[in-house]
């Protein structure tokens, strides 16, 4: 049996499509009788209103996506208000929407377009490993923003069309280990995720390799990974991961967490088991975000190039799609930036 349609519904009720919409939309302007015949008919016929049909004159197909792992990261904020700022300067009407840590993304990418008129689509965090198969199914330009270097052993770039735009948290990460291990520091602790999402797999190796490259064995004890059932990246799971640590009685001169916000709460438990920042504990963080600027003691970090990376994310897509640019593979340079909690060991 065929799917039914608003047009269907309008020709059996006798009326046009736009009356239909207007019943469906709860307008004033539509004779009470003529919402109570189409919203009999929509009933029986057990119609599903489509939002993209619904929503068609409105968005006039300029609607733009922008997916969200890990919305509660502050480092996203920012680049959240720029680009909705620039999607508005280009009259783009913008879809903001969550995505959980146990949701696909292109699952969730792929229901917005059968709900929205969607012309190009942002992911923000999440991860970079989907099959070619899958990734293949959206139909519109997308952009993965901050999400790390691909793996190409799950895709093949050259057969994928598609931009990233981000820094090598790999290669940044290492440097901020490199940092710490030349301040004499050799029991770092890191805090990290254990799942396989690029930005914590991409740091850890980075870590790794600093500790390698010097002919230093990796602390494998001192590698904590936060808990799994809260938000990996909240200064909570830092705080929380940080107390187990110092209760374990490890020995540790330095803790590096994968996020401000990780490292922001494992400050806090660092105080509260009565050691001192940096003079007995050293802490760094990665991304940059403003808090850690005028928290107490200023968190030494891996600052990312936020805005830079914001505009380039929204300009380019937009360019895209307009057919004035191909996609790209862009990685900017971060800076470390060294402020009042790391010293030398």
């Amino acid at each position: 049996m065929a799917e039914i349609t608003i047009k269907d519904i309008a020709k059996q009720c006798g009326v046009g499509i736009s009356t239909v919409s207007r019943a469906l939309n709860n307008h004033p302007d539509i004779n009470p009788e003529t919402r109570k015949r189409i919203l009999e008919v929509i009933e029986e016929t057990g119609f599903i209103p489509n939002n993209s049909a619904r929503n068609l004159k409105r968005t006039d197909a300029r609607c733009i996506a922008v997916l969200v792992k890990g919305i509660t990261n502050p480092f996203f904020s920012n680049m959240i208000r720029i680009i909705e700022e620039e999607t508005q300067r280009n009259k783009y009407a913008l879809v903001l929407r969550h995505v959980e840590a146990q949701e696909d993304e292109i699952d969730v990418a792929l229901e917005l377009e059968k709900e929205k008129r969607l012309r190009g689509i942002v992911f923000l965090g999440g991860t970079f490993d989907h099959s070619e198969e899958k990734i293949n199914k959206l139909k519109v330009p997308f952009i993965f923003s901050t999400v790390g270097i691909p793996s190409t052993e799950c895709i093949d770039v050259s057969k994928i069309i598609f931009s990233n735009i981000a820094v090598d948290d790999r290669l940044e990460s290492k440097r901020m280990t490199d940092y710490l291990l030349d301040l004499g520091h050799r029991k770092i602790a890191l805090i990290t995720e254990r799942s396989e999402l690029p930005i914590g797999r991409l740091r850890t190796e980075g870590y790794r390799k600093a500790y390698d490259e010097r002919g230093l064995s990796v602390p494998e004890e001192l590698i904590c990974y936060v808990q799994e059932d809260i938000d990996h990246y909240s200064m909570e799971n830092g705080y929380l991961t940080a107390k187990k640590l110092l209760a374990s009685g490890r020995e540790v001169t330095a803790i590096y967490a994968v996020s401000d916000s990780l490292a922001i709460g494992a400050c806090r438990a660092v105080l509260e088991a009565g050691k001192r920042i940096p003079e007995d504990i050293s802490v760094a963080g990665y991304d940059g975000i403003e808090m850690g600027e005028y928290y107490n003691p200023k968190l030494t970090t891996i600052k990312q190039p936020v805005e830079e990376i914001a505009k380039k994310t929204i300009r380019l897509l937009l360019d895209v799609i307009a057919e004035r640019r191909e996609h790209q593979q862009i990685v900017f340079p971060a800076q470390l930036i060294e402020r009042e909690s790391t010293g030398p060991c």
